[in-house]
């Protein structure tokens, strides 16, 4: 699979590039971007921590606003940040609204026609960019792997995370949707992507119903800004997770961040934390 080079940027010691190649998955071709900190090479190869981006972005958000970079460089963890959907699939209502179909893959494979044509979030992000990447960049460790987003990209972190018990060494979330199946963004997209009566596929990809049945313990961070509109109107419902973690004997820390609100001003002030927290785990 090619990886085209559209950009080689500098970036705190390293490189960030931005990156195309043809996805399978989603049918189209599929932009990211990727830091690989200078310390990586052939012979010691760099973990790898995924960031997953929200509702309306790409894979340019985090890279260029959330600030991850500066600490990564530091411990020596290159970051990939894909894309949040397919493009240009000219699926008729994919670009009407900013909450589904373009910008807003939820990090699912649709079973729902149209959205079959390409919208196969789950399958890229789990199985298909992994593979580009590690068969493109030998100095990047496939076995060091670990996984965070915001917003969409929090439920999508938690959920991959949750489904595939080993396949990442740690999670944590920015304001996370974590209780898709009970908040309007949710109900949007499962209804969009399932079908409205398929509520065991709803629960699949549900953080809040996936943590009780994770198999061993987990440390999950959490940071969420109280100043935060959409925490406010009840589309993230972490205290819905904190109750199941809690229920369940599982390890779930939810920082309240006093008047952070829900965008990369808010990701960028504690990016070095969740940076912090992948390297536990990657670096041991």
């Amino acid at each position: 699979m090619s990886i085209t080079t559209n950009a080689t940027i500098a970036d705190f010691g390293g490189k960030l590039l931005k990156l195309k190649h043809p996805s399978k998955a989603c049918n189209c071709d599929m932009a990211f971007n990727l830091f690989i900190p200078s310390s990586a090479s052939s012979s010691k190869p760099a973990p790898v921590l995924i960031y997953l981006a929200g509702l309306t972005c790409t894979g340019d958000n985090g890279a260029e606003k959330g600030f991850f970079q500066a600490k990564a460089s530091e411990k020596g963890i290159a970051v990939a940040f894909p894309d949040t959907s397919p493009r240009g699939m000219n699926i008729e209502g994919e670009d009407e609204s900013y909450d589904f179909g373009s910008g807003a893959g939820f990090y699912v494979d649709a079973t729902k026609e149209p959205w079959t044509k390409g919208y196969k979030m789950y399958t890229y992000i789990t199985e298909e960019l992994p593979k580009a990447i590690f068969s493109e960049y030998k100095e990047l460790d496939k076995e060091r792997v670990s996984i965070t987003g915001h917003s969409m990209g929090g439920h999508g972190a938690l959920t991959l995370f949750l489904k595939n018990p080993g396949m990442y060494k740690s999670v944590s979330a920015f304001a996370p949707i974590s209780n898709p199946s009970n908040c309007q963004w949710g109900q949007k997209a499962f209804s969009g992507y399932f079908g409205e009566d398929d509520k065991q596929r709803w629960s699949e990809h549900d953080a809040t119903d996936l943590l009780p049945k994770y198999p061993g313990d987990t440390d999950i961070l959490i940071d969420v800004g109280t100043g935060d509109n959409f925490y406010k109107q009840g589309q993230l419902l972490p205290e819905n997770l904190e109750k199941a973690a809690k229920e369940a004997g599982k390890g779930v820390r939810v920082n309240y961040r006093d008047g952070y609100d829900h965008s990369y001003f808010f990701i960028s002030s504690f990016a070095s934390d969740h940076v912090e927290h992948a390297a536990k785990y990657l670096l041991r």
